[in-house]
């Protein structure tokens, strides 16, 4: 048996009084003051989060694009050089094997980002799905590599996010300025003497940026960025921030909002699914399964300061009609919120249901998500 990991910043986060946690086998910093102070410095300013834990995949080859349209649930090969595009990973039952984000990175380069506790599930999807798609057909160019250990993921999120970047002149030589870069793009550069990919995505509802570097190059970064930012208002911000934020900003966390047994349509992304393909993994599944009376993914919002949790009930009077995934009180908006899964008669918008928190039943009226949007 293994013990836990820790990312190449470690040393980084002990030395700035870091409370780490569990996360997927990673031993990730949960929080270095407070989660509120974290929180409100990534509305108000920006933070800095160490996401090395997630896992990269490399997809290459003159038939990455097609592969990918195969292997993933949306139309991958529309995307241009420089895009970036949110995608998912489906069981043959049309489940959620992941949720992940694909950067187009070349005309036949790709790198597919994936959630830290699935990595090994999605390296086992890639690689099956590869040597399916090219069955027989040795001419067929794609390869996929596993990188996520080469490599470290360091976010900055906040309105003051790329003011930070723009005073580091240690990032250098990007293909397209960060003023020119628009939301889910990415440019390609250097930090010092190591290659740099700098892209416009986050999960935290704020503007915001996530850079790749080599491993051995974090530590260097991670310091560079907190000089550069300390001016702007940066602090270094944990998981719990991060929950509360993604929560507000009305992005599902797998585990919680997506899993196996959730197909696309119940948690709201039935865009992501581009059903015109000729074929994908999933689609099958997707076809034969009778979603209509399946619980599906609602916001929720209360009044008050108790906030319901993963696991608490939903009730439409006396009857039983769903399950909180996530519910915290809301930094940011100052009331409870929630999501959850509930029957399809109690989601529409407005309608009055109760939560039980420890015994105790709370009125929540159905709200859509996200709850909180940024003005810009």
């Amino acid at each position: 048996m293994t013990g836990p990991r820790y990312t190449p910043l470690r040393d980084r986060h002990e030395a700035l009084g870091a409370a780490f946690t569990d996360f997927g086998g990673w031993m990730m910093p949960v929080r270095y003051s407070s989660d509120l102070a974290e929180h409100h410095a990534v509305r108000q300013a920006a933070g800095l989060f160490d996401i090395s834990h997630m896992a990269e995949f490399d997809v290459e080859g003159a038939d990455a694009a097609a592969f990918l349209d195969y292997a993933l649930a949306g139309r991958v090969s529309a995307m241009a050089v420089g895009k970036a595009k949110y995608s998912l990973v489906l069981a043959e039952s049309g489940g959620i094997v992941d949720d992940v984000i694909v950067y187009r990175l070349g005309e036949h380069r790709y790198l597919v980002i994936a959630n830290a506790g699935n990595r090994e599930a999605v390296a086992r999807a890639l690689t099956a799905r590869v040597a399916d798609y090219r069955g027989a057909d040795t001419g067929r160019d794609v390869s996929v590599e596993d990188v996520s250990d080469a490599f470290a993921l360091i976010a900055v999120q906040g309105p003051a996010a790329r003011g930070i970047l723009e005073a580091l002149d240690d990032i250098a030589d990007l293909d397209r300025p960060l003023s020119e870069l628009p939301y889910y793009a990415a440019a390609q550069g250097r930090f010092r003497q190591w290659p740099l990919l700098v892209a416009r995505t986050g999960y935290t509802g704020e503007d915001g940026f996530e850079l790749l570097v080599p491993a051995e190059a974090a530590g260097d970064l991670w310091d560079a960025l907190l000089s550069a930012g300390e001016p702007h208002g940066l602090v270094p911000a944990g998981l719990a921030a991060r929950d509360t934020l993604r929560l507000e900003a009305g992005m599902p966390l797998y585990g919680h909002e997506l899993s196996l047994d959730i197909v696309p349509a119940q948690a709201g992304l039935g865009r992501v699914v581009a059903a015109d393909k000729e074929d994908f993994v999933g689609r099958t599944g997707l076809d034969t399964v009778d979603a209509g009376d399946a619980p599906v993914l609602v916001g929720l919002v209360g009044e008050g300061r108790r906030a319901g949790r993963a696991g608490y009930e939903v009730f439409d009077g006396d009857e039983r009609v769903g399950e909180i995934t996530s519910g915290a009180l809301s930094p940011t908006l100052g009331h409870p919120i929630a999501m959850a899964f509930v029957a399809p008669a109690a989601a529409v918008p407005g309608t009055p249901l109760t939560i039980d928190v420890r015994g105790t039943r709370l009125p929540v009226t159905v709200a859509a998500l996200p709850f909180y949007r940024r003005a810009h």
